[in-house]
């Protein structure tokens, strides 16, 4: 299940709902059985320079490979920018999760 987070200073004005869902689409689109994909936002009201930065984690597996992670960073840059509406400085990482971690559910 992959992981997205997106730090942005509260100048901005970004649907972070519409941003998670072309972030899922679109890994979804490279690899269909990767699962959903967990999002988080952070609206950040101390900033210097408006900014938006994502990071996005997968769990590493055999056809995720460099041309996999290029291909996948380059339309995954495409789809959140088509949501931006005001001039930023933009950083994007596509990351592979640790070997000790863990995902999984959790029900009492």
């Amino acid at each position: 299940m992959p992981h997205a987070e997106i730090k942005y200073s509260s100048d901005l004005d970004i649907d972070t709902p519409a941003v998670f869902n072309a972030i899922e689409t679109t890994i979804q689109r490279h690899d269909a059985g990767s699962g959903a994909c967990k999002g988080r936002a952070f609206r950040v009201e101390r900033f210097h320079h408006s900014h938006v930065i994502v990071e996005v984690s997968v769990l590493p597996k055999p056809h995720r490979d460099d041309a996999f992670m290029d291909d996948l960073l380059v339309d995954l840059e495409v789809a959140i920018k088509s949501h931006l509406t005001q001039a930023c400085a933009f950083s994007l990482s596509l990351v592979f999760s640790g070997k000790y971690y863990v995902t999984n559910g959790f029900e009492p």
